[in-house]
């Protein structure tokens, strides 16, 4: 991260970081602080500092809105798309992001996600998806792919894993993408679509984490794991130039859903005008 951007949108006092050596969330935050500087300094859009706050709840990932130096709130396990729907309805123009990971939100956090994006509530949450509980020991999460394993799987984790921007498109969310560490341009561009969308907005975020994931997988260093996204994980423009039979191999980096539903508390909003003034 430039060392500009460090001293403008980062808590000096709170850095350096507690992240492991090489992991994919330093990264994601980055493209998170990009994203707002670039639409801050937009004058044809209406995004402010001073309008906007990040949320998080518990986890690896959730560090990130300490250590940005914003209005934040650090919440419990879960709760942070809870929280920030309060934030939301309280003071409907505010600008909320809520930074999560793949166990907070997919998890403990599960009902909060889909019920968020079923309404259509006005956040955008990006999830620092790295298929790990990273902070906690290393177990599995619902994101771990079939077969890997984990602390709390020492043979192989025999659950189907969860594609949290396909689960929050089919609860109802208007806007999904998945973006990775390694892609950061195009991952920065989404996040930044993903602010400007009027709607609930969710960013997948490929994450690694070669302290649990990576060694307990046989995945390589930090490098290794940002290669395998380089190959595999494929940026829209070149995904659909693709066959059909090389689509099946790769994951898409790109945006999955955009559509324009009635934004939840602008909705809302209209009804308590209807309630008070009788028509």
């Amino acid at each position: 991260m430039p060392s500009e951007l460090i001293h403008k949108y980062m808590r000096i006092d709170h850095l350096p970081h507690i992240w492991c050596p090489g992991c994919g969330n330093g990264i994601i935050m980055r493209d998170v602080a990009v994203a707002l500087e670039e639409l801050i300094d937009d004058p044809e859009v209406n995004v402010s500092r001073e309008k906007t706050v990040i949320v998080s709840g518990i986890g690896c990932s959730s560090r990130a809105a300490g250590y940005m130096d914003f209005n934040s709130i650090h919440t419990t396990h879960g709760r942070a798309i809870a929280f920030a729907t309060g934030i939301k309805f309280a003071h409907p123009e505010l600008e909320v992001i809520v930074l999560t990971g793949d166990g907070d939100c997919s998890a403990i956090g599960g009902n909060h996600l889909i019920h968020a994006a079923r309404r259509n509530i006005g956040l955008t949450v990006i999830t620092f998806n790295n298929d790990i509980y990273g902070m906690t020991g290393g177990q599995y999460s619902p994101t771990t792919p079939t077969g890997d394993r984990a602390t709390t799987a020492p043979y192989g984790n025999y659950d189907r894993p969860f594609d949290i921007a396909q689960l929050a498109a089919g609860a109802g969310a208007s806007f999904t993408a998945r973006g990775s560490a390694y892609h950061t341009r195009e991952t920065t561009e989404l996040i930044k679509q993903g602010i400007l969308h009027k709607g609930f907005s969710l960013i997948d975020v490929f994450s690694v984490c070669p302290t649990y994931y990576g060694r307990k997988n046989h995945k390589g260093g930090a490098v290794e794991m940002l290669q395998w996204q380089r190959d595999n994980m494929v940026p829209a423009s070149r995904y659909y130039a693709m066959s059909e039979e090389k689509r099946r191999e790769k994951i898409l980096v790109g945006i999955l859903t955009h559509n324009e539903y009635p934004e939840y508390t602008q909705e809302y909003a209209k009804l308590l005008e209807k309630v008070q003034t009788g028509k």
